[in-house]
């Protein structure tokens, strides 16, 4: 298990608790808006907005231990992002040593991985899950930057978390450039009796990995409009940082 970065404080990333955010290199997707570059790359450096790091190995896991141990009774919870931190080797004794410190442990995952999703959240390890879902079927292959992605691990991931054997929510980041208002509505039709749908919007940066300038956040009046058509087949969208 390796961390490229931590966020030593976040009332965000983790709904109703304050937490503590550690993020893991590498990805097996190239998003082109995605704006952790040299995270997915495995680069050599991430920035936070409350934290620090330096390296591909920001933090030893000792120091993120011992970290956590003096938090104790001040944060509630560690959220695991990435990259996706299902790529990691050793997540699961990670994610035992935090719960055994007495945090709560979300996760976030572009659901790949489904058999490494079920066997953390079956073993107890996991508390909450939050799953990118990336665009309607036929737009992800383009959307996650893989030619010919195969779908199929996504929709098992998505299939257990809709048994609601652990609290989740999806996301979805809307781009002009990827998203038409008929993506999003084929995507409500694939994502219905989701707990909870959250759309959110692009925010361009230096670190996005298909470049500066290239990719555009919709109008938020646009999406406001859209809202209530997503949740005629959707209750549960709602939007998240739209200003």
């Amino acid at each position: 298990m390796r961390i490229a970065g931590l966020q030593k404080l976040t009332l965000l990333d983790y709904p109703g608790k304050t937490a503590a955010t550690v993020f893991t290199p590498g990805c097996n997707f190239r998003c082109p808006f995605c704006h952790n570059a040299d995270l997915v790359t495995g680069g050599a450096a991430h920035e936070t907005t409350a934290g620090a790091s330096a390296s591909a190995d920001a933090i030893s896991l000792d120091e993120f231990f011992a970290f956590l141990s003096k938090r104790q009774g001040l944060l509630d919870g560690v959220c695991i992002s990435g990259g996706e931190p299902l790529l990691q080797p050793g997540i699961e004794d990670f994610c035992a040593r935090v719960r055994e410190l007495g945090y709560t442990v979300k996760l976030d995952t572009n659901g790949s991985f489904p058999d490494r999703l079920r066997a953390l959240v079956k073993a107890g390890l996991v508390d909450c899950v939050a799953m990118d879902v990336k665009n309607a079927p036929e737009r992800y292959a383009e959307t996650v930057g893989v030619p010919a992605f195969d779908l199929a691990p996504v929709q098992a991931s998505l299939d257990f978390l809709l048994t609601g054997t652990v609290p989740y929510e999806v996301r979805t980041t809307v781009v002009r450039e990827l998203h038409t208002a008929d993506d999003l509505h084929a995507l409500a039709a694939w994502v219905q009796g989701v707990q909870a749908w959250h759309l959110q919007s692009f925010i361009d940066a230096e670190s996005v990995l298909g470049g500066t300038g290239r990719f555009h956040a919709w109008d938020p009046d646009d999406l406001r409009a859209l809202l209530p058509e997503l949740q005629r087949l959707v209750p549960t969208v709602a939007l998240r940082g739209v200003e």
